[in-house]
Parts: C-alpha cells; sequence; structure tokens
C-alpha cells in the first residue's frame, strides 16, 4: 500500500465481511499444482513426439507444361483492328480467327501490291531468260569467230608455204638463167674468135648475140620473179600476223560483249531472288492480317479493344488460356533452405480458398492438403531473392481438387526427416538448419 490516504488502513479485518470470507476460505494451490503438473507431463510428452522437419514456402498455381501456361498473342506488324470474331469466355481451336487487323504503313497501302510485285519478279525472270539467250548466242559467235580465225589463218599459211616452193622454183630458175647467160658468152667468145679466123660467118655471130640477149632477159625475169617472191613471202606474213590481230580484236570485242550479258544477267538473277523475297515476305504480311489461335484454349482478356484501335509490333492483343493442362504449384524458397531440396522430395500443398486444418510438423494430421513432388529446381535466384521450386500433383496421393484455378495462390511444406520435438525445438531457438535425408542411407 501507499499509504497516502489521511485515513491509513490498518489491521483490517476481511473474515468480518461477506467477500471476504468467500474469497479467503478456498484453497487454490493444490488445484493449481495439480494442473501445473498436468501440463508439464503433456508438454514432457510432446517433446518426445515425432515432428517432421519442413521448408515452407508460398506460390501460386501454374501449368507443368509451359506451352500450356496462359499466354498473350501479340501482331508481329503494326496495324489497326478491322474486326473481332471472339469474345472473352470463348472456347477456340487451333488456328480460328481471333481478329482482322489493317495496314497502317503507307508503302504497303497499295491493294494490288501482290501482283504488281508479280510483275516485277515475271519481268526480271524474263530479262535473265534474255540475258542468257544473249550469252548463248555469243558463245556460238566464239566458236564462230575461232572456227573462222583457225581457217583463215591456215590458208594464210598455206599461201605462205606455197610462195616459199615459188621462191624455190624461182630461184632455181634464176640460176638456170644465170648458167645460160654464161653459156652464151662462151658461145659468143667462140664465135667472135672463129669469126676473126674466117671459120664462122657474120650470121653465127649475129645469132649468138641474139642468144645472149635472150639468156640476159631470162635471168633478168627469173630475178625480178625471185625478188616478188620474196616480197610475197614477207606480205603473207604479215597477213597471218593481221589476221590473228583482227579476229583476237574481234574475240576480246564479244568476250566484252558476254562479260557485260553476264554482269547484267548476274544483276538480274539478284533483283529476282530479292523480288521472290519481297514477294514472299508481302505474302506472309498479308496473312498476318488474320490473327489466329495458337492452340486450342478459352478467350481470357481482350488486351487491346474496339474497332480502329491502332498499336505496334509486338503489342499485347489478347490473352488466351490453354486447354488440356496439368496443374502445379510454382513456389519459392528461402536461399538458406534450397539446399534442402531434391528433385522426387515430397510436398504438401494448402490451396487458398480451400479449407484446411495445417500441422506442418505432422502432415498425417493435417487436413485439407494434398501430395506433391518435386520435379523442379531453379538454378538462378529470381527477382525476388527467392528460388524458384515446381511441384507436381504427387501420383501416389489423393488428386488435386479440379476447381483450382490457374494463377491462385498456394501454401507449400517441404516434408524433410523425422525428429522429436525437443530437438526440433532446440534446433531453432541455435538456428541451425534442419537435417534432411540421405538417399543412400534410406
Amino acid at each position: 500500500m501507499l499509504n497516502i490516504s489521511k485515513y491509513p488502513i490498518k489491521n483490517f479485518e476481511f473474515e468480518k465481511y461477506k467477500s471476504g470470507k468467500t474469497i479467503f476460505s478456498i484453497s487454490y494451490f493444490p488445484q493449481l499444482n495439480r494442473f501445473l503438473f498436468v501440463v508439464f507431463v503433456v508438454f514432457l510428452i510432446i517433446l518426445f513426439l515425432p515432428w517432421t522437419q519442413n521448408v515452407v514456402g508460398k506460390g501460386y498455381v501454374t501449368t507443368l507444361e509451359p506451352e500450356k501456361r496462359p499466354q498473350s498473342i501479340q501482331s508481329p506488324i503494326p496495324g489497326r483492328i478491322d474486326e473481332w470474331f471472339v469474345r472473352e469466355g470463348d472456347f477456340v481451336s487451333k488456328g480460328d480467327t481471333l481478329l482482322k487487323i489493317s495496314e497502317v504503313k503507307s508503302e504497303y497501302f497499295d491493294l494490288d501490291l501482290l501482283t504488281r510485285t508479280k510483275e516485277q519478279l515475271d519481268a526480271k525472270q524474263n530479262s535473265v531468260i534474255a540475258y542468257t539467250n544473249k550469252i548463248n548466242a555469243l558463245d556460238s559467235q566464239l566458236t564462230a569467230l575461232r572456227s573462222e580465225m583457225k581457217l583463215k589463218i591456215e590458208q594464210a599459211k598455206r599461201k605462205l608455204i606455197q610462195i616459199k616452193l615459188y621462191l624455190e622454183n624461182d630461184s632455181l630458175k634464176r640460176t638456170a638463167a644465170k648458167t645460160e647467160l654464161e653459156i652464151a658468152k662462151i658461145q659468143l667468145e667462140r664465135v667472135n674468135t672463129l669469126f676473126n679466123e674466117g671459120l664462122k660467118a657474120s650470121r653465127d655471130v649475129e645469132e649468138k648475140q641474139i642468144k645472149i640477149r635472150d639468156a640476159e632477159a631470162t635471168f633478168v625475169t627469173a630475178g625480178n620473179n625471185y625478188e616478188n617472191a620474196k616480197s610475197e613471202i614477207l606480205i603473207a606474213a604479215t597477213e597471218i600476223e593481221r589476221l590473228q590481230a583482227s579476229f583476237e580484236d574481234k574475240l576480246a570485242k564479244v568476250k566484252s560483249e558476254k562479260a557485260s550479258a553476264q554482269s547484267s544477267k548476274y544483276e538480274a538473277e539478284g533483283t529476282v531472288a530479292k523480288l521472290k523475297n519481297t514477294l514472299a515476305n508481302y505474302t506472309q504480311r498479308e496473312a498476318l492480317k488474320y490473327i489466329t489461335a495458337p492452340q486450342q484454349g478459352n478467350i481470357n482478356k481482350a488486351l487491346k479493344g474496339g474497332i480502329g484501335e491502332t498499336f505496334k509490333e509486338g503489342d499485347q492483343l489478347v490473352s488466351i488460356m490453354p486447354d488440356n493442362y496439368q496443374i502445379a504449384i510454382e513456389t519459392f524458397i528461402s536461399p538458406i533452405d534450397i539446399p534442402l531440396l531434391q528433385v522426387g522430395k515430397t510436398a504438401r500443398v494448402e490451396f487458398d480458398g480451400w479449407p484446411a486444418i495445417v500441422f506442418s510438423g505432422w502432415p498425417n494430421a493435417s487436413y485439407g492438403t494434398y501430395g506433391a513432388r518435386v520435379v523442379a529446381i531453379e538454378n538462378y535466384i529470381s527477382e525476388n531473392e527467392l528460388y524458384r521450386v515446381l511441384l507436381a500433383p504427387d501420383p501416389e496421393e489423393n488428386p488435386w481438387p479440379e476447381e483450382v484455378r490457374i494463377g491462385s495462390g498456394a501454401r507449400t511444406i517441404a516434408l524433410l526427416s523425422e525428429v522429436p520435438v525437443w530437438f526440433e525445438l532446440w534446433r531453432q531457438l541455435n538456428g541451425f538448419p534442419p537435417e534432411y535425408y540421405n538417399s543412400q542411407k534410406k
């Protein structure tokens, strides 16, 4: 008591009053002692009960196959929405048309774009054919020129050989004419000697003189023919060189025209290949004006609505939930617990909105949880600084409820080894990691 009153209470007798008699007449201590003893015994028994160590995580419902997860459909080209063929909630099959779009770029406004591109392609292909024909004609011309050159040069060489033979013949004639001239001179000297001696008449002298003149004329003619043959040999050799130069010039011109035609052909072929690529792109782009379903499923939400609304390439247009999927749990585990998990480990799952009574250490006593197994563990930490773990339904447990929707929350309990409760309390107080099964020892 603080004794701050002017009338302190001293030696107050509570037993005089009814309430005091009621309070101080009851014996509390024996009941309290018995209660505390029972609590201690129960607590001691609980300490030796088995406790299943576990790793708790939070996640959400997803699908086991990546291609069966909710996806958004984009358009690879920019455009404008012209018409919708589905509504939210509709079930579509693979290839069904969802919406139609139109072009917003001016270079694709031409309604006859494919036809005009095809005409350009045909023209260039005809150009390639024309250049091919020209090259074939030039090849034929080259063959003809080579044959003609070979023939002409062969003729010139034969003529040169013939002239050389003429030269040899003229050389022999000149030699013979020279010999005849010398003989005629000797005969004239003899006749003159005999004429001086009176043995020959003047008529014989005159005949020998005439014969000398004839021999001299023959010798001069033979010499002229010999010199002419030599000149013709030079002319024939020059003609051969001229023919070779002339045909080489013609061949060079034809080869130049052929090279030019080949260059034009290659350029036309490059243009044809480019036009084929352009035509294929235009054809594919024309097909992209109809957005189709990549797989069967339900339309979740139209991310772009209305008619006439424009969008860029890659913009999300509509969301679809694939059909015939197998659900799984995508949960996130702390880095300190991730070494304890292995693929194939069992776990328990509690779905949000699903009635459950959970005892994490006594999974058999829990109600409303479902069995699962670890099927994948991420090797790199996620943005939330936790590791992602994928759980699939345990085939040995009861099947998961069909009413669970993709994206709903879930609480996961990965089951480890079984230890006494006192050991788990001691571990938690000291912050030690859980003990986990060793598959080899097991």
